[in-house]
């Protein structure tokens, strides 16, 4: 076989061909440890903003005189245009660069944001949010293509990730507690104002730092399937929308089935497109029919059932059951986020020593443990620590585990150039996994919560509400049984080859 130059060669026969004029005006070699900075900052920021807002909902329709149908939008808008553009986020980032898409994706985002905290009317206010998920899409799976691309497979590859997936979640759950805080203390607008001196730092960081292989920028590059673009995005918006709305209206109305429907007929067709008729598809089979990147993004969708409606239901309960303060309500999810960080980062190093099925496996069980505690111990009059803290640490720590190894096999084997994409892929399953969970724990808490109203007439409210949340958390539980079965079944263990 003959031999081809690796990427430092190549890199360094460029080198050696350019003026000294060349060489003085462009940028330092980028640095690992700096653009993994980059990344977790980055993706942290993005990840909060998606729950950030939540506690913030009440100054804003305040503020903004905003109706009630209205003010979830505030939430929703920003999570439909996120979660149906990564898959296009994701691909733009292999077209056009790492360097092109995270600045215009920053940009965007950042520009956005100043725009939230200067909107003087709700109709401003979510086209701004749309904007911001957009740049969100952008961002979040080439955030993940740098450190793909900086860190080859193997053990720095998994702690890098460890890190990058543990920040991610931790943003998730840092949310209610940021907002919190910055509502009752300044004002609703600083929640999204804060993104602003991230985003310069970020952008001048990236600008200094982050460039593409001078042989990725002469090589030709592919189309976009504009077609398949415009199919995957129209249809993941349309079901995440009608998955929104089931909360509101039931399963039966037609704003909810329709779009449902509709959604799904259109992704159909994409799946269709992309095997049949399209020449340079947006989702190459080679990235979906790899088992590493296959297995995980199932095990994503069956643990994000679970854990990513979590914070919205507890946050729901505390206020609602227990009459707790949203800044209280916030604070009260610290010790999940920490045992979040800690079983992410831990997970870096237990890859090394145990492989990313066994981590996998054991995280998502241990998950279940926990989610089975909640369940068990949730009740109205029952104690913080023992009926949400000690449950919430113990599931906190197997999702901070079990993320890192998916997104490890999520991201194995695929071709650099396709990185992006494979990116995009799990950043959507982890962003639909959560609608549907949401949508289906939110739906089941209404139904459990009343139908013990009907059976006890003498139960407080409180107590309906609590009942209706614990069976909620054990069909949480039952997802991520499911999922750790899915690691151990599924996933491939390091010595075996695809």
């Amino acid at each position: 076989m003959p031999a081809h130059p690796t990427p430092s060669a190549r890199e360094a026969a460029d080198q050696n061909r350019k003026t000294p004029e060349e060489h003085a005006t462009e940028p330092p070699p980028p640095r690992p440890g700096v653009l993994l900075g980059l990344a977790c900052l980055v993706v942290f920021v993005v990840i909060l903003d998606a729950t950030i807002v939540s506690v913030a909902l009440p100054g804003i329709r305040d503020g903004l005189d905003m109706s009630g149908t209205s003010l979830p939008w505030v939430v929703n808008s920003y999570t439909l245009a996120f979660a149906g553009f990564l898959l296009l986020g994701g691909r733009c980032c292999d077209l056009f660069g790492r360097r092109r898409a995270f600045l215009a994706g920053l940009t965007l985002f950042t520009v956005a944001s100043a725009a939230c905290g200067a909107a003087t009317g709700a109709a401003a206010l979510i086209v701004a949010r749309v904007a911001q998920g957009l740049g969100g899409a952008l961002l979040t799976p080439t955030t993940l293509a740098v450190i793909t691309h900086t860190y080859p497979e193997g053990p720095r590859r998994a702690r890098a990730l460890a890190l990058w997936s543990a920040v991610g979640a931790m943003g998730a759950s840092a949310g209610t507690v940021l907002g919190g805080v910055l509502t009752e203390w300044l004002d609703w607008r600083w929640v999204f104002l804060i993104n602003l001196p991230v985003g310069v730092l970020a952008f001048a960081v990236a600008a200094r730092h982050l460039r593409d292989h001078p042989a990725a920028r002469s090589a030709a590059r592919p189309r976009l399937d504009v077609p398949g673009a415009v199919l995957a995005t129209t249809g993941l918006a349309a079901l995440l929308y009608g998955l929104m709305e089931s909360s509101a209206y039931g399963w039966s109305d037609t704003r909810v089935w329709l779009p449902i429907t509709g959604g799904a007929l259109l992704l159909a067709v994409f799946a269709l497109h992309q095997v049949r008729w399209a020449a340079q598809p947006l989702v190459p089979l080679a990235v979906v029919r790899a088992r590493s990147v296959a297995s995980a993004n199932l095990v994503m969708f069956l643990m994000g059932l679970g854990f990513f409606a979590s914070p919205v239901l507890l946050s729901l309960y505390l206020q609602g059951a227990r009459d707790w303060s949203p800044l209280r309500a916030g604070m009260a999810f610290l010790p999940i986020s920490v045992a979040l960080m800690a079983g992410g980062l831990a997970a870096g190093r237990l890859i090394g020593l145990w492989g990313p099925k066994i981590v996998a496996g054991g995280g998502t069980a241990l998950a279940a443990v926990g989610f089975v505690w909640l369940a068990l111990t949730l009740d109205a009059d029952a104690g913080y620590l023992e009926s949400i803290g000690l449950p919430g640490i113990v599931f906190g720590l197997g999702i901070g585990a079990c993320f890192t190894p998916i997104t490890v096999g999520a991201t194995s084997g695929v071709a650099p150039e396709l990185a992006g994409l494979a990116s995009g892929v799990i950043n959507t399953t982890r962003q639909v996994s959560g609608a549907v969970g949401l949508a289906m724990l939110t739906t089941v808490t209404a139904s459990a919560s009343s139908a013990y109203a009907d059976d006890h007439p003498a139960a407080s409210a409180a107590a309906s509400l609590a009942h209706g949340n614990a069976v909620a958390f054990g069909l949480a539980a039952v997802a991520a049984v499911l999922a750790s079965a899915g690691a151990w079944l599924l996933m491939k263990s390091p010595a075996r080859a695809d």
